[in-house]
């Protein structure tokens, strides 16, 4: 009776390791969206206190906005969607999460929106439009020197600013995102 007692539990052992695998626990190459949110945390958390800015992320109200680091962006209004990170406000309804985080002092020396769509087929539309929303944006307060638009993990990324601050953002999304795929990295035009 032992033995067989000790039988089944080794089998259920063995096949939950073998579901636990199946899983992958996050890890591997494959893609897999991920929340917008998670993905913008991923990145900042990997700055070391020295690279850090006074940030704040997500949008105005008491849930979702955060100090020094990204939060969650809601969706119901196309505009304040647009004010906070760029994102195209007629676009706004292919979207199912969004998250922000910019520069306290100054949003165009830093801001960085993560989305996710509804469809993915609508990703290279989308991060088209964003590019040429930027391009043709009128700026007040200082002008951003560049931007990059990219997409990690079901998810799109955009950020613009002071290119330093720019180019360590990309640097470190792509560090923590090996299937992070560049799709603009430019100056913006004036």
């Amino acid at each position: 009776m032992k033995k067989t007692i000790a039988v089944v539990l080794a089998i259920i052992f063995a096949l939950g390791m073998v579901g636990c695998a199946a899983n992958g626990n996050g890890q591997g190459t494959a893609e897999t969206a991920e929340n917008p949110l998670d993905v913008l945390n991923k990145v900042w958390d990997s700055y070391t206190d020295d690279e850090k800015f006074p940030a704040a992320g997500g949008d105005m109200s008491e849930a979702n906005m955060k100090d020094d680091a990204p939060g969650n962006v809601a969706l119901d209004d196309a505009d304040t969607v647009a004010y906070l990170t760029s994102f195209p406000a007629d676009m706004v309804d292919k979207l199912d999460a969004a998250a922000s985080l910019m520069h306290m002092m100054n949003a165009n020396t830093f801001t960085c929106g993560a989305f996710h769509l509804k469809d993915a087929a609508d990703t290279d539309a989308v991060c088209a439009a964003i590019r040429d929303g930027l391009n043709s944006k009128q700026w007040m307060c200082g002008f951003p020197d560049k931007m990059v638009i990219a997409k990690v993990s079901g998810c799109i990324v955009s950020v613009y600013g002071a290119e330093d601050l720019v180019n360590t953002f990309r640097d470190k999304l792509t560090a923590a995102y090996e299937n992070a795929e560049i799709v603009y990295d430019e100056a913006i035009a004036f």
